[in-house]
Formats: C-alpha cells, sequence, structure tokens
C-alpha cells in the first residue's frame, strides 16, 4: 500500500501513445489510476478485468471526474486477453498477491509488457518463473516499487556506490500505518490471498526500498514477528548483516494511530542520507552543524511514468523481476527466523 495521493507539478508529459488494460479495480487501481488520468492524456484504458462490479462502478466515476472515456469490463482476464490483447500494449496488475504470479504470465505470453504491483509474487520459485516468462516471450516486465522507480532513490544509490560518501555503515529503516484496522475483513489479512501482513504488504516498500540503497545482499537475518491476534503480522523487527558487514535494521509498525509514513537513513563515514521507502525526498548532512540539505532530482508523478520512461528506452530498468526475486528471498529468511523465535539464519542467494 502506498501513501496518501499527491499529484506532482510542472511533469514532462510522454509521448508515449499505450493502449492499456487495468487488470483489478479495487482501491489501490483508483489510486494510480488517479494518477494516469490526471497526467497522461495519450494513455488510452479501453479494458479493464475485475470480477466484483462494485470496484468497476468505483472505478467509472473516476474516469467521468476526468472527462475521459469509460473502459469496458471484462470480469475473467483469459477473455480480455482472447478478445482485445491484439489491440494492447500494456498491464497493469494491481490484484490479490496471490493471483500475481499467473496474471503476470498470461499477459506477457499474450504480448504485453506488465507494470505488476508490489510484491511481485508468493514466492521465489514463482519470482524465478517469471523471470523465465519474461526471457521466453520477450516483452518488458517492471514491478511496481515506488522506490526503485523513484529518482530519488536511484539517485541515492548511485551516490552510495560511487564511494563519494565512504562505505555503509548501518542503515535503520522504520514505516508505520494504521494498516490493521484499515485492512480488517479483507483479503489482505488471509494468509493464503496476501502471504503475509503488513510487513510483505506496505512493509514491502522498506524491504525492498533498503535492499536497493545496500546495493548487497543480506548474509543473514534475525526477525521477530506480532500478529496482535490477527491471522498476519502486524509489527515486524528484523536486525540484519549485509555481505560487507555493514548492520541493518528495520521495524514495521501496522497498528498505530491513523497515518502513513516512513524514514530511511543510511549512515557511511562521510555522511547521512535520509529518504523514505517510497523514495518521496532525498536529504544528505555532511556535518551536524550544517544540518540537512536537499538533494537535487528531478519529481516523478510516479510508477507509471517510470513504466512509460523504461518501456520508451529513455531509462534502464530499475525494478525488474529480479528484485521481486530479491524480495521473496529476504521475506523467506524473515519468516524462517521468526519462526524460530528470532534466532539469526544465513539467507539465500
Amino acid at each position: 500500500m502506498s501513501p496518501a495521493f499527491t499529484i506532482v507539478g510542472a511533469i514532462p508529459m510522454s509521448s508515449d501513445p499505450v493502449r492499456l488494460l487495468m487488470v483489478g479495480c479495487g482501491s489501490m487501481a483508483r489510486y494510480h489510476l488517479r494518477i494516469i488520468l490526471a497526467n497522461f492524456p495519450e494513455t488510452a484504458i479501453p479494458v479493464v478485468c475485475d470480477p466484483v462490479e462494485e470496484a468497476y462502478d468505483a472505478l467509472l466515476a473516476l474516469f467521468s471526474e476526468f472527462g475521459r472515456t469509460p473502459p469496458i469490463n471484462v470480469p475473467e482476464l483469459s477473455t480480455a486477453l482472447a478478445d482485445y490483447g491484439k489491440s494492447l500494449d500494456a498491464a497493469f496488475i494491481i490484484t490479490p498477491h496471490r493471483l500475481h504470479h499467473a496474471q503476470a504470465t498470461a499477459c506477457l505470453e499474450a504480448g504485453l509488457d506488465v507494470l505488476l504491483e508490489k510484491p511481485m509474487v508468493m514466492s521465489a520459485s514463482e519470482a524465478e518463473s517469471l523471470m523465465t516468462a519474461r526471457d521466453r516471450c520477450g516483452r518488458l516486465l517492471v514491478v511496481a516499487f515506488q522506490g526503485s522507480l523513484s529518482p530519488q532513490v536511484r539517485k541515492a544509490a548511485e551516490m552510495l556506490r560511487s564511494g563519494e560518501l565512504g562505505p555503509i555503515l548501518t542503515i535503520s529503516g522504520l514505516v508505520w500505518q494504521s494498516w490493521a484496522p484499515m485492512t480488517d475483513g479483507t483479503w489482505r489479512q488471509q494468509p493464503e490471498e496476501a502471504g503475509g501482513g503488513f510487513l510483505f504488504d506496505t512493509g514491502a516498500h522498506m524491504l525492498n526500498t533498503v535492499s536497493d540503497l545496500a546495493g548487497e545482499e543480506f548474509a543473514e537475518v534475525a526477525a521477530w514477528l506480532d500478529n496482535r491476534g490477527r491471522a498476519v503480522d502486524i509489527l515486524g523487527v528484523v536486525m540484519g548483516r549485509l555481505e560487507s558487514g555493514a548492520l541493518v535494521t528495520l521495524n514495521a509498525c501496522g497498528d498505530t494511530f491513523p497515518s502513513c509514513s516512513s524514514e530511511v537513513r543510511v549512515l557511511t563515514t562521510k555522511a547521512m542520507i535520509r529518504t523514505g521507502i517510497w523514495g518521496d525526498s532525498l536529504d544528505i548532512q555532511y556535518d551536524e552543524q550544517e544540518g540537512w540539505r536537499p538533494v537535487d532530482v528531478p519529481n516523478s508523478s510516479g510508477v507509471w511514468e517510470q513504466f512509460l520512461a523504461v518501456r520508451g528506452g529513455r531509462i534502464t530498468n530499475p525494478s525488474p523481476p529480479e528484485v521481486g526475486l530479491r524480495m521473496a528471498r529476504l521475506w523467506d529468511s524473515i519468516r524462517r527466523s521468526a519462526a524460530i523465535g528470532g534466532a539469526p539464519v544465513r539467507c539465500a542467494s
């Protein structure tokens, strides 16, 4: 899940005409759709796919608000691809996590480029399968991690990789949201549909952004998860050691006051970087007396703009399925440690 919606001013419009299939019409699909309708008039959405009529009706209200031609709804994805696949260019999949692998595979095999909501899949084996499908079909697959697709996180990673800040010593990440009461009674708290709780849903952004900033694999992790009487994790604490020896702490609180925010800090021998798990800001501090300095980075209107930039060859894909595999392996290690009382476990690579 993502923070409250904002439209960034002065976004350069893309000239890429794209005929988009939206798979899923729920609240997160409408969050992304509002950005697309507001900023990308060249993106046509002739078809959507959702079996829930109420979700489709809510989506139609957005098209009416922006004066755009409403799409038709084909509830079954296989039917939508069979009937309209040849007249479409891309699919944006925003559905329960359990469905991601099969739906993304079907869209790739139908010849569509795919933007896939996070977390990419439920397991490492599914991630590897999607990578194989991408290679076999020769299509583009981008995971909708706002962090990886954020110019701010990409700039921070570039600064850290360049060596100008010295080696990384520690990384700390924190995300909090009133997630538990907000998602009560939904698929997000059903383990078989969601694959995890707060740390695998909103917290997936933290796991991914911290991994992007680290630029290397975790060697081992120790983790504790607390369900607070629910079927999935609500609170989580992770301690990790990177292969270089740098230390990482991650804190996820999904049952707090009405809110949704985050902070990530990277301490090196020469500076400290501050950003968020969605990459919505970037600051650096070289000297405590001088305080934080904003790092000048171009604005972005979000994942669709970045997907178009990748598709148009203007940037290299910063969020390929390999990042989904990386996160799946990290999540597996976190669950293994939590299942044995927080004892450290070695991470697969």
